[in-house]
């Protein structure tokens, strides 16, 4: 028997038109490439989007067709997310930070229609356009004041929207129709698209504030560091309009003192982002000798944050917790609120329960298998490879039938290449990317782990453990680090400041000082190219010939 209930398509453009009725004093804060703050209402938002979408149509953009965006979080960004979906085409979010053989591949590949671009990224598609289509069109996020000189034929945004209606007759779209396309950062092989739909979209916008409460209230101001070109800003766009929250866009400036004064002059409660970025901020919260006023809740994913991080924020009255996903899931898969339990507990207690992934969220399920695909039980002990679906999990890559193959198992659960541990509660525990685990003897020894236990040294400020080949012991762990300061510990140093958590055999090798570390385009440390520069190192033991 099926219920009497009606059928409504879920539509990403039902989350504006709410935001505009129901929470009409809230709004978007853009910190612009041209320098300026600028502030739009949703009401304003959405009537620009209409102008927007009336402007797509008059350029000849179909359902179905790929608009493609390079840009920095604003406003102008924000309206492309809204208007290209609300038509039906597919908002294709490109990462400025890939090499230019990846960027030329994804356009190709996309089959972009458009491409919308910031001021800042003017230079980067003059140096792009001798590959690109020929029929594709350019459009710079500028007013006409600040319209570069430039050997692009581009149209200017705020031409495209003068003179446009501020109402659009939205249609109605199927909800499984696709809204956005997205790509990995591609560190093996070509990237690869994970194709959102209207259905799984408008889902993860009301998933994720069911579970990370503290950061969406009405009236409250969240800061999405994450770049609306990484996996939708980690939905945020959509979240917050839907919770009444105004959202404060950094634009290009996400260095320590922009975000302070930024976080400082708007209230912003709640920031999301990688690590890497809450490094630089803490340093200048350190020179400030306090927080921004009024900041209260930090989100940080794309990779772990490390315990002293996490500890270094809650110290100053700021709560931490950490989330997990993948650009294949929407992304976010995990959520890092403590259970009620830890209200009263001591605070060791607590910044031990938040140094993981967190637990998962409504509508995702996790199962881990092991080598021979059996799976393993919720114990929170048992561990291997991280399987997950859900009606945000992606059910296969936007065309790449071998990607798809190699991803999802034959009762459609898509691996993540994660190796994990997940326990009654569904909390997720990361052990390791399985490519980034160290086999050593027939036995493993977990990157992430020593990477954390040294980041705990005063004298180191990032670092990581990469796998060496070794003729004995397969391989072997090396740890590179970049200084905080002068100091230069030596290797036994630090291996005394690790040894109570690792068996003798687990601690690094080596410890090679770095005044940098490769990052990827999304902002972590890129581990595939920090093997490429140590090409040609050799373990210690092996230096002089001996095994």
């Amino acid at each position: 028997m099926q219920g009497m209930m009606m059928h409504r398509d879920l539509r990403i453009i039902d989350i504006l038109r709410h935001a505009a009725e129901v929470h009409a004093d809230q709004g978007i804060v853009s910190a612009r490439v041209e320098g300026d703050l600028h502030r739009q209402s949703y009401p304003q938002t959405l009537a620009r989007c209409a102008r927007l979408a009336h402007a797509l149509k008059g350029l000849g953009v179909e359902p179905g067709d790929r608009v493609a965006t390079l840009a920095w979080n604003g406003h102008r960004h924000f309206e492309l997310y809204y208007a290209v979906a609300g038509i039906g085409a597919v908002c294709h979010t490109i990462n400025p930070r890939l090499a230019r053989e990846q960027l030329l591949y994804i356009i190709d590949h996309a089959g972009d229609r458009l491409i919308f671009l910031d001021l800042t990224f003017v230079s980067l598609v003059e140096d792009l356009l001798p590959d690109l289509p020929a029929d594709l069109r350019l459009v710079i996020l500028s007013d006409r004041a600040h319209m570069p000189e430039t050997a692009l034929d581009a149209l200017c945004y705020e031409d495209l929207l003068a003179g446009q209606p501020t109402e659009y007759d939205w249609p109605d779209l199927p909800e499984d129709t696709a809204c956005g396309l997205c790509y990995t950062s591609g560190t093996t092989g070509h990237p690869k698209g994970a194709l959102y739909s209207h259905r799984s979209t408008v889902l993860h916008a009301l998933q994720v504030p069911v579970c990370q409460t503290s950061s969406f209230r009405a009236g409250r101001r969240i800061l999405p560091v994450v770049p609306m070109f990484h996996v939708n800003a980690w939905g945020l766009p959509y979240t917050a309009p839907l919770t009444g929250t105004t959202l404060v866009m950094p634009g290009p400036a996400l260095d320590g003192p922009s975000l302070f004064r930024l976080m400082e002059g708007e209230g912003v409660f709640s920031a999301w982002g990688v690590p890497t970025v809450w490094a630089g901020l803490l340093e200048e919260i350190g020179a400030q000798g306090r927080v921004p006023d009024g900041f209260g809740d930090l989100v940080v994913g794309g990779s772990a944050a490390p315990r002293v991080m996490i500890e270094a924020y809650e110290a100053r009255g700021v709560n931490v917790a950490q989330a997990w996903g993948m650009t294949e899931m929407s992304p976010i898969g995990t959520h890092g609120v403590l259970p009620p339990r830890f209200d009263d507990a001591p605070a060791e207690e607590r910044i031990a329960a938040k140094c993981c992934a967190g637990r998962r969220i409504f509508g995702v399920e996790f199962r881990i298998v092991d080598d021979d695909g059996t799976p393993q039980p919720h114990d929170g002990t048992a561990v291997g490879e991280l399987y997950v679906r859900g009606n945000t999990v992606i059910s296969g890559y936007f065309r790449n039938d071998d990607a798809t193959r190699a991803a999802i198992d034959a009762e459609g659960w898509f691996g993540t290449g994660d190796v994990a541990s997940v326990d009654a509660e569904g909390r997720l525990v990361i052990r390791d990317r399985a490519k980034d685990l160290v086999k050593s003897g027939g036995e493993w020894i977990s990157s992430i782990d020593l990477e954390n236990a040294a980041l705990s040294h005063p004298a180191i400020a990032a670092c990581a453990v990469v796998a060496m080949p070794h003729p004995k012991w397969d391989e072997r762990p090396v740890l590179v680090a970049v200084p905080s300061g002068e100091a230069r510990p030596a290797l036994e140093e630090v291996h005394d400041h690790m040894a109570p958590h690792f068996a003798h055999w687990q601690l690094p090798d080596d410890l090679v000082w770095v005044e940098d570390l490769p990052l990827t385009a999304t902002g972590k440390i890129s581990k595939l190219t920090l093997r490429q520069r140590m090409d040609d190192y050799v373990l210690p033991d092996l230096r002089g010939g001996a095994a």
